[in-house]
C-alpha cells in the first residue's frame, strides 16, 4: 500500500484511475500526491516549533480507515491555519494516508501558498474537485464552516457556524464515502480578539478588505495572545476522530436535498459531541499549559 492508502489497482480499476487522471483537478492542482519520506521530515521540521508550542495530543485517529473514500469534516478554529496543519503529518505517520485538504478559493488564488497547497495534497474546495478525490479513494478533509467560521467574532469560541451548508454530505452520499467528524480545540483559548469585524476601531481594515474584492465577513480580528504580542499563548492543542457516519441510509433518498441536510445535521451533532468531549478531556490535564508541562517533567 502506498503512503496515502491506497491500493495498488489493476485492470478495470486501471483504466478508471487513468480516466480520473485525464479529468483531473482544478487550477492545476495534481491528481496524484505521494510524500516521501524527505517530504515528511521537512514538513515536520517546519511545523516543530508549532509542535513544540502546542504540545499536540491526537485522539481517536483509529476511527480513519485505513483506505478507500472518507471525508473528514472539522470545525475550523480562529485563524484557521494554526493548528489544522499538525493533522497532516499525524495521520500519514499513524494511519498512513495523506488528507488531502479542500482550500478556501482566497488561499488558492495566491500564486506561492496555492503552490504549496497542491504540493501537499489540498486543492480548491469545489464539488468537482471533492468528487473526484473520493472517486479516487482519497481521504478529504472539509471545514464545511469555510472562511467564516475560522474569522472569529467575540463569543464565538468553537462555535460551529455552518449556515445550511450541506454540500459535504451531499458529495458522502453520492460518492458512498464515510464521514468522520474531527474535532480541534485549543488555538482559540491561544488568543484573546480584542476587536472583531463589527468593531468601530476596524473599519479602514474593512475598506480594504471590501477594496480587494473580498467580502467584509471576512474581515479578520485583532488578536493578541502573549501579553500584547501576536504569539500564541502556549495552550495545548487537542485533536479527536470520531467514530464513522455511514451515508448508506440515505443513498436511495428520494429527495437529496433532504437526505443531504438530515446527514449534515448528524454529523454537525457528532462534530459537536467530539468538541464537548476534548473540552472535558483537557480539564483533567496537567500539561494543558506550558507550566504544567513544565512541572511534569520535573523530578517528583
Amino acid at each position: 500500500m502506498s503512503q496515502n492508502g491506497r491500493r495498488p489497482i489493476g485492470g478495470d480499476e486501471r483504466q478508471r484511475s487513468a480516466l480520473l487522471d485525464r479529468a483531473g483537478l482544478s487550477d492545476g492542482a495534481p491528481v496524484s500526491v505521494d510524500l516521501g519520506a524527505i517530504d515528511l521530515r521537512v514538513l515536520e521540521a517546519a511545523l516543530a516549533p508549532l509542535r513544540a508550542w502546542s504540545s499536540p495530543r491526537f485522539l481517536g485517529l483509529e476511527n480513519i480507515p485505513a483506505d478507500g473514500p472518507v471525508l473528514l469534516v472539522a470545525n475550523h478554529n480562529l485563524l484557521g491555519l494554526i493548528d489544522a496543519p499538525l493533522l497532516l503529518p499525524e495521520v500519514l505517520r499513524t494511519r498512513g494516508r495523506l488528507i488531502r485538504g479542500l482550500a478556501e478559493n482566497l488561499l488558492i488564488a495566491v500564486p506561492g501558498v496555492r503552490h504549496l497547497l497542491h504540493y501537499y495534497g489540498s486543492v480548491r474546495g469545489t464539488r468537482d474537485n471533492c468528487r473526484t478525490l473520493l472517486e479516487r479513494g482519497e481521504a478529504v478533509l472539509v471545514f464545511p464552516g469555510g472562511g467564516r467560521e475560522a474569522i472569529r467574532r467575540k463569543g464565538e469560541k468553537y462555535a460551529l457556524r455552518w449556515e445550511g451548508r450541506t454540500g459535504f454530505a451531499r458529495m458522502a452520499i453520492e460518492c458512498g464515502a464515510p464521514i468522520v467528524p474531527v474535532a480541534m480545540i485549543g488555538i482559540d483559548d491561544a488568543y484573546d480578539i480584542v476587536a472583531d469585524k463589527d468593531d468601530l476601531m476596524l473599519r479602514p481594515l474593512r475598506a480594504l478588505v471590501e477594496a480587494l474584492g473580498i467580502h467584509t465577513e471576512l474581515t479578520p480580528p485583532l488578536v493578541r495572545g502573549v501579553g500584547l504580542t501576536p504569539l500564541p499563548r502556549p495552550e495545548r492543542f487537542y485533536f479527536a476522530a470520531g467514530a464513522p457516519i455511514d451515508p448508506g441510509p440515505w443513498r436511495d433518498a428520494a429527495d437529496l436535498d433532504e437526505a443531504a441536510d438530515q446527514l449534515s445535521r448528524m454529523v454537525r451533532k457528532a462534530l459537536r459531541e467530539e468538541i464537548l468531549y476534548l473540552l472535558h478531556h483537557r480539564t483533567g490535564d496537567r500539561g494543558r499549559t506550558l507550566g504544567g508541562r513544565l512541572r511534569e517533567l520535573l523530578p517528583v
